[in-house]
């Protein structure tokens, strides 16, 4: 055993990929329909403001937003249908676990980090 590390034997966790039931890091169909409606409410109240603001500022600006918006929101449809269909937090590119780390901050990813720069290259 490495200097400075102590035994846990209770710490173990099996790594069978066999196992089946809830894997740690892995969110749940209900956590992440929640996560998704909370990302949705979001743009939806963002959505809204720019239209109580969009008559003082200007429409370039508040069009391109409005249209950033409207990307994410279609994300987000998606990432539901991911849901349903069982491929929520699969990475589209490489078909590895996306980290619950990732998806708690962008629910709606498709891809994970690697993935994503390989993408945006």
């Amino acid at each position: 055993m490495p200097a400075g590390r102590a035994e846990r034997k209770d710490l173990i966790v099996s790594l069978d990929t066999a196992e089946t039931g809830p894997r740690p890091g892995r969110l749940t169909a209900h956590e992440a329909r929640q996560r998704l409606e909370h990302a949705r409410n979001s743009r939806l109240a963002q959505l809204q403001a720019l239209k109580e603001t969009g008559q003082s500022t200007d429409d370039h600006l508040v069009s391109a937003q409005t249209e950033a918006i409207q990307r994410v929101l279609t994300e987000i449809d998606e990432a539901f249908a991911r849901v349903d269909d069982g491929s929520y937090g699969t990475c589209q590119g490489c078909s590895k676990p996306v980290p619950a780390e990732r998806l708690e901050i962008l629910p709606y990813t498709r891809h994970c980090v690697a993935c994503q720069r390989r993408a945006a290259a």
